[in-house]
């Protein structure tokens, strides 16, 4: 399995054995001590710093360093990427000013490069964009109703927002090294070829995917349809997913190219249509019930070139649907299924190493 990390332990492994073989005395006494501007310009990270708490996290790119201040010689935990624990010979203070062991340093400075190497070539998902459906002078669907006296006006417009919004927090404050993209932030009317040119046009490198989910609100004749869906491109569907210019020395191989590349965005798209279902059952439980996962040719899924999933909230011609998606802290849950079930998504296809199986 494809990562960034080492097998837990693995590195603290090599570390623990590394200094058994220096000696500890040798570490503690005789061991170069760098500056904090000397850790950082031989890192190339910058340093958040709690003088309250004596904790720190180093950060460069994607990769974060947590440690805290001990005194001379202690050997302490360093937390890697929220996952990986190394055991170091800890940072201390000194009048005042930060040391750092050479120790410290010539390890973090080897395990650094080591998972920059890996980042150049492991696949992960990039940016995550978020689509409200409809908007500005589109209002959606709409179903009016009278619930205990009360006049209840349920607009798909605002509903898609509401729960756009509240997954977007959630996915940014979980990937902040990721581009999570909302197709519109307020009341505004993004036509569809605008929806899919803002995902269709995100920069990505050779390693890097990107998702699309578009949400919305569902309505029948018929008041007692009720439920969510997930829908996903029929298999049957061909698009043009290949770059042309790309391969202008072998046009032979674009069509089996551009079919394998469908069977992938297939398989990634029902996998994450599955993975949302699955937390929203989990998170709103028996008061909505599911209609499944399907397949259509909706326009924003057909023509992103990328994995895509439309996501209907509710009927809102239904009362009970409508109840429910008039409550805040339903709405909340939505955003809540929706942000377990792609990022239950996005750690499969990352630690598989871009393969989802059919």
């Amino acid at each position: 399995m494809k990562g960034v990390y080492s097998p837990p332990g693995l590195l603290s492994l090599v570390v623990f054995y590394a200094m058994v073989l220096c000696g500890t005395l040798c570490a503690q006494n005789s061991e170069r001590v760098y500056s904090l501007d000397e850790t950082l310009r031989e890192l190339d990270m910058s340093l958040r710093w709690d003088p309250l708490l004596s904790t720190g996290i180093l950060s460069a790119g994607d990769h974060r360093i947590s440690f805290y201040a001990g005194t001379p010689g202690e050997q302490g935990l360093v937390l890697l990427d929220g996952r990986e624990l190394l055991t170091l010979a800890l940072p201390y203070r000194e009048r005042g000013n930060l040391r750092f062991p050479g120790s410290f340093v010539r390890t973090l400075k080897q395990v650094l490069a080591q998972l920059i190497a890996e980042d150049s070539v492991r696949f992960r998902v990039a940016a995550i964009i978020v689509d409200p459906g409809h908007g500005g002078k589109d209002p959606g669907a709409v179903g009016t109703h009278t619930i205990g006296g009360k006049t209840l006006r349920s607009v798909e417009k605002d509903l898609t927002l509401a729960v756009s919004k509240g997954l977007a927090a959630l996915l940014q404050s979980a990937y902040p090294e990721k581009r999570i993209l909302l197709t519109r932030n307020g009341d505004t009317y993004p036509t569809l070829e605008d929806r899919v040119n803002i995902a269709n046009t995100v920069s990505l490198k050779d390693n890097e995917a990107i998702i699309y989910i578009s949400i919305h609100a569902n309505a029948s004749l018929n008041k007692s349809a009720r439920g969510y869906e997930v829908w996903y491109l029929p298999p049957e569907t061909r698009r043009e997913l290949i770059d042309r210019d790309k391969y202008a020395d072998a046009v032979e191989v674009i069509p089996i190219l551009n079919a394998m590349l469908e069977e992938e965005f297939t398989s990634e798209s029902t996998r994450m249509g599955r993975f949302i279902l699955n937390r929203f059952q989990e998170t709103l439980g028996n008061r909505i019930p599911s209609r499944g996962l399907k397949a259509e040719n909706w326009y924003v899924v057909r023509n992103a070139r990328m994995p895509a999933v439309l996501v209907e909230l509710g009927f809102v011609t239904n009362p009970d649907d409508a109840a429910l998606m008039a409550d805040q802290n339903y709405l909340k849950l939505f955003s809540e299924g929706l942000y377990k079930g792609i990022t239950d998504f996005v750690a499969e296809f990352e630690q598989s190493g871009g393969y989802i199986a059919p």
